[in-house]
């Protein structure tokens, strides 16, 4: 026999742990995000543009930025140049770095790398 009482406790025992399971998993999951923002924040962000071909003929420009502490401007310099190694590889090719200008120099503030480059064969 079913007890319709005994039922109902247990539905609605079940109905209000549910939420309880859900709250604590949305305040995990919050702490977890907060927590990937900061670490990201001391760590800085980085980002390179496309490689554009230049003026003169086999030489290519690409160009990264990073922010975040006074060493952001290696983080920039880093990801421009595996940006046009990349590059080149991508061709069967080894990229020979031809100029690089830097900026920034000031902690907390936009550091910026730009690269020109060529692509030369294997040997």
């Amino acid at each position: 026999m079913f007890n319709h009482v005994s039922d109902s406790v247990l539905d609605q025992e079940r109905a209000s742990v549910v939420p309880q399971r859900s709250s604590s998993l949305s305040n995990r999951g919050g702490a977890l995000i907060a927590a990937v923002a900061a670490c990201a924040s001391l760590v800085g962000c980085a980002s390179t543009t496309d490689v554009v071909a230049t003026d003169k003929p086999g030489t290519y420009t690409v160009a990264a930025s990073a922010t975040g502490g006074k060493m952001a401007w290696a983080r920039a310099h880093e990801h421009a140049i595996n940006e046009a190694r990349d590059y080149c590889e991508r061709r069967g090719m080894q990229s020979s770095v031809t100029t690089e200008t830097v900026s920034g120099v000031e902690m907390m503030t936009e550091h910026a790398s730009s690269v020109n480059f060529e692509c030369h064969p294997k040997f």
